[in-house]
């Protein structure tokens, strides 16, 4: 008896832990299938199947649709090839990156220059050449500031050159709204500039009274500096001749005294001077 007491003992554990194994997979079961049942919600979303500069006019080739975890949709996505079809890009899109509503202009909008220029700005554009241009490397999206130089005329006593307007964006080279993707210069006529409405009345005015050149920026570069303008005479050096010496202020000149009369005399075997001063 005491011989089959060790094996009851040993029977009974094992018996115990196979049931609470089976409790406990019948538990976990329970709680898990709900979840394996129900499904992650997702959405239809537009993805850019290349990169899209800014102006492009999107068409079927350059979009795509991909399922989205609806739990990381991004705020103002395209939900359909047909809604993103025939809208201009107003912001660069990389390739695989959502369009949104923000970065597309409307329907009837289309593409190119006028869906860039922002709310209450105006597109001027102005003749230039190598020089004026800085060689071609004022590019789309470079900052530039504008130099105006006047002739001597009957109003101006010499010619002078000031600084017009500082930080302008340029938003066209010749034609083109994008610039080459390693900088290359454009050997463009003309550049169009963004500047508020008072900016494009003096930029018109400007261009045909006087003389304009580009004087092109840092991008990061957009405090404002004050210049007092150049003028010619600042070309020519002044001479010793040319300029005038201070005069300074001399006392009157004194008339010279005459020399004094000296008298030589004896008394009673002493000698005596007397000194007599002319008047």
């Amino acid at each position: 008896m005491r011989k089959r007491r060790p094996w009851f003992m040993l029977v009974l554990a094992l018996t115990s832990g196979i049931v609470a194994a089976l409790l406990a997979l019948r538990y976990l079961r329970e709680r898990t299938t709900p979840l394996m049942a129900s499904e992650p919600r997702t959405a239809t979303i537009v993805l850019s199947a290349r990169s899209l500069p800014v102006g492009a006019f999107v068409t079927e080739r350059d979009v795509k649709v991909v399922s989205w975890p609806g739990e990381a949709v991004p705020s103002g996505y395209i939900r359909s090839i047909k809604d993103a079809v025939g809208r201009g890009i107003i912001t660069p899109v990389a390739e695989n990156e959502p369009l949104l509503a923000g970065k597309l202009s409307t329907k009837d909008a289309g593409g190119g220059l006028p869906i860039i220029i922002r709310d209450g700005m105006r597109a001027v554009s102005v003749r230039v050449d190598e020089v004026i241009g800085v060689a071609g490397f004022v590019l789309p999206g470079t900052r530039v500031d504008v130099l105006l130089t006047l002739d001597k005329n009957q109003s101006r006593s010499q010619a002078i050159t000031k600084t017009l307007l500082q930080n302008v964006q340029t938003l066209a080279a010749g034609q083109s709204v994008t610039r080459d993707k390693e900088g290359k210069p454009q050997t463009v006529t003309v550049i169009t500039l963004l500047v508020t409405p008072d900016d494009a009345e003096l930029l018109a005015l400007a261009s045909k009274e006087g003389r304009l050149q580009l004087a092109l920026r840092n991008t990061l570069d957009t405090m404002p500096v004050y210049t007092a303008g150049a003028r010619a005479d600042k070309l020519s050096p002044s001479t010793a001749s040319s300029t005038p010496r201070p005069q300074r202020n001399r006392a009157p000149a004194r008339a010279p005294r005459a020399d004094p009369t000296v008298v030589e005399g004896y008394r009673g075997g002493e000698r005596t001077l007397t000194t007599f001063q002319k008047p």
